[in-house]
């Protein structure tokens, strides 16, 4: 456990100011006042619970608490309460590299409940003691997050979690397995789901993580019976004969498509509406598609459906006929836009390749304008790019998009030793083209030589699984996202490959260098922001940079470093976040991004950070760091 003198804190400094029209941080809490009573959020019902009863709070998925005891004057006073180690037993023979966990626990009428390396358990939330725990014999419980259902007149509540390809239900009270649900507690999905599924009334609702070698339609959202375990419905991610997008796929490419898997860490529901949203991934193999003529629904799509039924309502897709795996990576956040007319039905929805879309989340169409723009041509034989790609009026990029050689890191901005290593990869790299967003690999005749796609955002993005945060005060999203760039080109495929041509990379293929102990990007800082995005009008309202690289001299550290989570956002006006890779958590002001508190971690906080109040009336901060969860509170 880190001692307090490892926390260390940050004053406040002036009055709080909008990057577009300054005023002051009461003034502005006071104008968001107005703006919400007049409009309020649709998570109203949840927000009124002390509790984290989801993995995002709440099934808006909004990363939003109405908690506001931690607030910006006395945040810098947070100290350790209590960590609870991740680690499997002492005699448990799997998951030997450890837990690495990006769980967000979550809380229930004041017990926790989250995932460890070889089990899942119950904890005191305000000791962090051990209530129960369950052992998972047959596999490793998700290290993403359990899900709870509140049970009927007839069944207790229960803890669902995923194992690989099973579905398990545990007692809340006892965690011992619910003999009713499937087989002993334990049902089998057939395709595996890594992450937390999502329970509204009696459904439970789960994706597919697609295991690479296997055939036919197995990307697809299903939703069970937390009762019984009985399957309800399934969603045709790749659309069958007589199917709405079937003919988006050339000629018999749906058949045994692997990819457009609903492979998020969470989903998110309008209660109201009764509409489930569902990201779906690139088609697989993404790097050439040349086997799959169209836009190819519903990959890199956000779909609606009845979440009763699972039955297609709209959908909206990112990219046409993908070839960078830059899917939406989590489902969208939920929200209403004031307007005159009355509130809209909204939601944010990030993709890796860099992009907010927000939307209508009652019919799907853009709210702030999408246009269709020709983008660069392949030249790789028989490939059929996409003319155009869908991009957003507003808000602009929220990560890099482009590079030119004038953006490669000098000795002034970083360090001569950086720079210079930079320079080397450039030069070894040979003929690198970035020619804007969507950027198609190149084609190499000769594989030793030839020219080399430098892609922005690189292969795992962008924003990544974290999601959108939303504060209703306010009306802000916020979006981290990280800037690295990653090499490829196509090739000639070996004799006997099922396809002509395969992506290849070189190793390391992403564009940054070792420098000590971390990596660093040969693009100019930053390397890894959070963006506010003011939804009632698309525009970006502030950008700071979070995490520092301390391979680089000081006074030049503070870059920015690659993350994939997401923040919490109170109704204090606080963000907490910790997903970059410099084993911090940092609290920031929601209204202007300014920096307030940072504390260090034994481990990276690869996760969500999560809110609750506990029965001694405090309010806790939780973050999972790698191999242990954390919990702060004032003193």
């Amino acid at each position: 456990m880190i001692s307090d003198s490892e926390s260390y804190k940050i004053n406040r400094q002036g009055e709080a100011m909008s990057t577009s029209n300054p005023i002051s941080r009461n003034s502005f809490l006071a104008v968001a006042a107005i703006i919400t009573s007049a409009c309020s959020p649709m998570i109203s019902e949840e927000a009124t619970s002390a509790d984290w009863p989801m993995y995002r709070g709440n099934l808006a998925g909004t990363g939003f608490s109405p908690l506001s005891q931690i607030n910006p004057d006395n945040v810098a006073d947070l100290t350790v309460a209590w960590s609870y180690s991740l680690q499997g037993s002492a005699t448990s023979t799997r998951n030997t590299r450890g837990p690495n966990s990006q769980a967000t626990p979550i809380v229930v009428n004041d017990v926790m409940y989250l995932p460890a390396a070889d089990r899942v358990v119950a904890l005191d939330p305000v000791s962090g003691n051990e209530l129960w725990r369950r052992t998972v014999g047959d596999g490793t419980p998700s290290r993403r997050g359990v899900a709870y259902w509140a049970g009927d007149d007839q069944n207790s509540p229960r803890i669902l979690f995923t194992s690989g390809r099973l579905l398990h239900a545990l007692d809340a009270k006892t965690g011992v397995p619910v003999p009713g649900f499937g087989n002993a507690g334990v049902i089998d999905m057939v395709i595996p789901y890594n992450s937390v599924p999502l329970v509204y009334e009696n459904n439970v609702v789960v994706g597919a993580n697609t295991p690479r070698g296997s055939s036919g339609g197995i990307g697809n959202a299903r939703a069970f019976d937390a009762v019984t375990g009985a399957k309800v419905w399934e969603f045709n991610s790749v659309p069958q004969p007589g199917e709405i997008g079937h003919d988006t796929w050339e000629g018999d490419s749906w058949v045994g498509r692997l990819g457009a898997n609903a492979w998020p860490f969470y989903f998110t529901a309008d209660e109201q509406r009764g509409l489930l949203y569902i990201p779906l991934a690139s088609p697989i193999p993404f790097g050439y598609g040349g086997d799959r003529g169209g836009s190819n629904l519903f990959a890199n799509s956000i779909v609606a459906v009845d979440i009763r039924s699972g039955e297609y309502v709209w959908h909206f897709q990112t990219i046409h006929h993908d070839l960078w795996d830059h899917d939406p990576p989590a489902p969208p956040a939920l929200f209403d836009i004031p307007a005159p007319a009355g509130p809209i039905p909204a939601l944010g929805v990030t993709t890796k390749s860099g992009y907010l879309y927000i939307l209508n989340r009652e019919t799907g169409e853009p709210i702030y304008g999408v246009e269709e723009r020709e983008v660069p041509q392949s030249d790789v034989p028989g490939e059929q790019t996409y003319p155009t790609q869908p991009i957003p009026l507003k808000p602009p990029a929220i990560a890099r998009v482009t590079y030119d050689p004038a953006d490669l890191v000098t000795a002034s901005d970083t360090s001569p030793e950086h720079a210079a290593a930079c320079e080397q990869l450039v030069a070894e790299s040979g003929d690198i083209i970035n020619r804007g967003p969507f950027t198609p690999w190149a084609y190499r005749p000769t594989p030793e030589r030839g020219s080399t796609t430098l892609l922005f955002p690189g292969l795992t993005g962008g924003p990544n699984w974290g999601g959108v945060a939303f504060d209703p005060n306010s009306g802000y999203a916020f979006v981290f996202s990280a800037d690295i760039g990653t090499f490829g080109w196509v090739e000639d495929a070996e004799k006997d490959a099922a396809l002509p041509y395969e992506r290849k990379s070189p190793r390391p293929r992403n564009f940054d260098v070792a420098i000590g102990e971390q990596r660093l990007p040969c693009q100019k800082p930053p390397w890894g922001q959070l963006t506010a995005v003011d939804t009632t009008s698309g525009d970006i309202v502030w950008r700071q940079t979070i995490g520092i690289s301390e391979s680089l001299p000081d006074g030049k550290q503070h870059t920015g470093r690659p993350g994939r989570a997401a923040a919490l956002v109170t109704s204090s006006g606080l963000l907490f976040i910790a997903a970059t890779d410099d084993n911090r958590i940092r609290a920031l002001d929601a209204v202007t991004g300014q920096e307030l508190w940072v504390s260090s971690l034994n481990g990276r906080g690869n996760a969500n950070p999560m809110t609750y109040s506990g029965i001694d009336d405090k309010q806790y901060l939780v973050i999972s760091a790698t191999d242990e969860v954390v919990a702060y509170k004032l003193p």
